[in-house]
């Protein structure tokens, strides 16, 4: 215990970060995962995982990452081709509702490069342009307790007209993958890189739940994990590099977290404060609202849908869509800022 203390103080070797974190350094900085996966070789093992195939010929396999696409400060994760399919990998370390949103936006850039690079006009074409089969696939390893696959629709999150209006013309898909240690397992066994980053994330968390420092998780872990010949090759070769994508991947996680935190405290704030002006009947409703949109915050987080929850909070579906609508449309607002948009 008494050398776990004195290391705190002096100089990581983690590109000289101290044992307090320094704020996030604005720059555009890539993810583990997209070092990890950088090779073709890689890249279709991880295809063949998801997909239970086993192709072998790398030279089907053409990388199509946007590299100027910036989430967070940092680089989105991997686009490429294989056959005719064309295929979105992302990586996220917090549950996202957006990610259907994000998609969209990214395949519609992606298609508009295919286009071009195949020199089709399609004011040109007298027949229907043939183009690459959409697949979007997100690898989740946040700490929340997720199942093992959910599927995202870009539809869920459509505000609903006055009236009827069919189908929506548009969908975005998205396959949520959780790749926690213990998780989805078959996919692990085929693929052994996806298992050990999985198994080095964890192996980082462990040592945090003991105590150590992040910077100190993230250095033993390394260490420890070149030992056991985990991403042993990576490890070895990026060891820094590693280390501060994994501190900096955490700092952008916190600070998200701390802003809506922040949020949820000054919102209970006014809250307070409003129910004393209200009468008992105006708040005995509010209070029901607010209740009944945590709820749902929480419900949408773990990617229910508007029938799951009706029947599960034991509510009228309709009753329930003005409250759902919103958690969906603004993810990121807490109960409170929703409730007064609702008053609105």
């Amino acid at each position: 215990m008494s050398n776990r203390t004195s290391s705190k103080s002096k100089r990581r070797k983690c590109g000289g970060y101290h044992g307090t974190r320094k704020p996030v350094q604005r720059e555009h900085k890539d993810r583990l995962f997209r070092l990890i996966f950088q090779d073709k070789e890689d890249l279709l093992d991880l295809y063949n995982a998801v997909n239970g195939t086993d192709y072998e010929n790398t030279k089907d396999l053409e990388i199509t990452t946007i590299e100027n696409v910036i989430y967070l400060s940092m680089k989105n994760d991997l686009s490429f081709m294989f056959g005719v399919t064309m295929n979105l990998y992302e990586h996220q370390s917090t549950w996202n509702e957006n990610m259907p949103l994000r998609g969209f936006f990214y395949f519609s850039e992606l298609y508009q490069r295919y286009l071009k690079r195949q020199n089709i006009k399609l004011t040109d074409e007298k027949k229907p342009v043939m183009v690459p089969f959409p697949k979007y696939v997100v690898f989740y390893n946040g700490t929340a307790n997720m199942p093992d696959r959910v599927e995202m629709k870009l539809s869920d999150c459509f505000l609903k007209p006055d009236r009827e209006e069919g189908e929506p013309c548009l969908e975005c898909k998205a396959t949520v993958l959780n790749i926690n240690a213990g998780r989805n397992n078959d996919m692990m066994r085929k693929c052994r890189r996806l298992s050990d980053y999985a198994e080095f994330i964890a192996q980082i968390r462990w040592k945090m739940d003991e105590g150590w420092s992040l910077e100190e998780a993230t250095e033993i872990s390394i260490k420890q994990c070149i030992d056991k010949g985990i991403l042993e090759d990576i490890l070895t070769k990026h060891g820094t590099e590693v280390c501060r994508m994994i501190l900096t991947e955490y700092d952008e996680q916190e600070e998200r977290e701390y802003q809506r935190a922040e949020g949820r405290a000054e919102g209970r704030a006014e809250g307070r404060a409003e129910g004393r002006e209200l009468g008992l009947a105006e708040g005995i409703e509010r209070g029901v609202n607010l209740s009944r949109l945590a709820q749902i915050q929480k419900k949408c987080a773990k990617g229910k849908s508007l029938d799951q929850m009706a029947e599960e909070l034991e509510e009228e579906k309709e009753k329930l869509r003005p409250l759902y609508e919103l958690a969906v449309k603004y993810p990121d607002r807490t109960a409170e800022e929703l409730l007064e948009l609702l008053e609105k």
